[in-house]
């Protein structure tokens, strides 16, 4: 949705009817309009001024138009693909353009990589000297990433570092700035039959990362200011007094809490990582064993954090038998040198969404609750936990 000169509120949706189909037997997908008055009220569709994909796209992925006024003339992206090409990879970002945002003219697509099925939710938006391109990756991936550019028609460059806002379960993110700030709000994906090993679903919880610029251009992403806040009341976790030193060189240590979390809170904890230290973290929904729990582990020595839960569900008799067959559930990119490092972890019913160093974010659900304690550990090396608050919403 966008506002012109005259005040006029313009929204552009996708229209789909499965009843109405394309020549290839697959329900059309349109660019509809609508506008609207001051207060955002009394829509009026503009059914004349649908259109649906020129020729050499797929009539049934035209969807997700977003309008950005660039100098002089209005342009309008939209997730498309080609209707030749590999069958993985013809989805590109068509690009259309207007003087007078009804009638709009095909030009060369923004970002046309040949690579993915489809480039979901488009966006471009300029932040100081950049440019970014912003976009949900239609594949087994499914995630949200970005690109940077000097101009508004690119050449889009992969950032430094990492390319992703989150993880696979946070999807569909559109950004919105207020007051110089940039947001990206996306869902936190359901997964079927409210299991850990459930399929991802479609859709899920509305959730809402705070972007940093950085000296590079590159972005980072945290909780919002806001949504800490919410967190006021102090909560004691039954741990032991800190600092809590870890000495876990050759073996796996952990600590657990004594006291029970309420279904929702914030932990911040500060961690002092050794070097050459494997893995450290801290555990949520855990058992007082801390043999069962969600687990956001830092990994060093790969650059990486990870989000782990135990157990999973059994297939068969023998241990590697497990579910999934996998080693973990997410893994992030993230610098991780000898030395301090923040990790705030928001969780809230069966939501865990952690951040490290307000720079990596790492959003996944944990629907088993093995207990209701917080815990610390460290594996193949030495940590401090230097400082934990943990607190309630308000």
């Amino acid at each position: 949705m966008i506002v012109d000169d005259e005040g006029v509120a313009h929204l552009f949706s996708t229209a789909q009817n499965p009843k109405r189909l394309g020549d290839d037997g697959r329900p059309l997908q349109l660019v509809a309009h609508a506008t609207g008055g001051e207060g955002l009220g009394g829509w009026v569709k503009h059914p004349t001024l649908t259109f649906g994909a020129p020729a050499g796209y797929e009539a049934g992925d035209w969807r997700d138009p977003f309008v950005f006024r660039d100098g002089g003339i209005w342009r309008m992206l939209v997730a498309a693909r080609h209707a030749d090409g590999p069958e993985r990879r013809r989805g590109t970002v068509a690009q259309l353009t207007s003087t007078d945002l009804e009638t709009w003219t095909p030009v060369d697509p923004i970002w046309d990589p040949r690579r993915y099925i489809a480039h979901e939710c488009p966006e471009v938006f300029r932040w100081g000297d950049w440019w970014y391109l912003v976009y949900s990756e239609f594949s087994d991936a499914f995630c949200t990433r970005y690109r940077m550019a000097r101009s508004s028609q690119g050449p889009w460059l992969l950032p430094p570092g990492d390319d992703q806002i989150d993880t696979r379960a946070f999807y569909a993110a559109k950004s919105v700035e207020r007051g110089g700030r940039r947001f990206f709000v996306g869902w936190i994906a359901t997964r079927e039959g409210e299991t850990d090993d459930g399929a991802w679903q479609w859709a899920g919880t509305m959730s809402v990362l705070e972007a940093d610029q950085r000296p590079d251009g590159s972005l980072s992403f945290r909780l919002p200011e806001e949504m800490t806040a919410s967190f006021g009341e102090s909560l004691g976790a039954g741990m032991p007094a800190l600092p809590l030193t870890l000495n876990a060189v050759d073996r796996y240590v952990d600590v657990v809490g004594v006291e029970d979390m309420p279904d929702a809170f914030l932990l911040s904890a500060e961690i002092e990582i050794d070097e050459a230290t494997e893995e450290v973290g801290v555990l949520v929904r855990s058992s007082s064993d801390g043999d069962e729990a969600g687990a956001i582990r830092l990994e060093p020595r790969r650059s990486r954090i990870v989000f782990d839960c135990w157990p999973r569900t059994l297939t068969g008799s023998e241990q590697w038998q497990i579910s999934g067959d996998v080693p973990f559930v997410f893994e992030r990119p993230c610098p991780l040198a000898p030395g301090r490092h923040r990790v705030d972890i928001l969780v809230e019913g069966e939501i865990v969404v952690a951040v490290v160093d307000e720079r990596v974010a790492l959003s996944t659900r944990l629907y088993r609750r093995a207990g209701e304690r917080i815990g610390f550990f460290a594996n193949g090396g030495g940590a401090e936990l230097v400082s934990l608050d943990i607190r309630r919403r308000a």
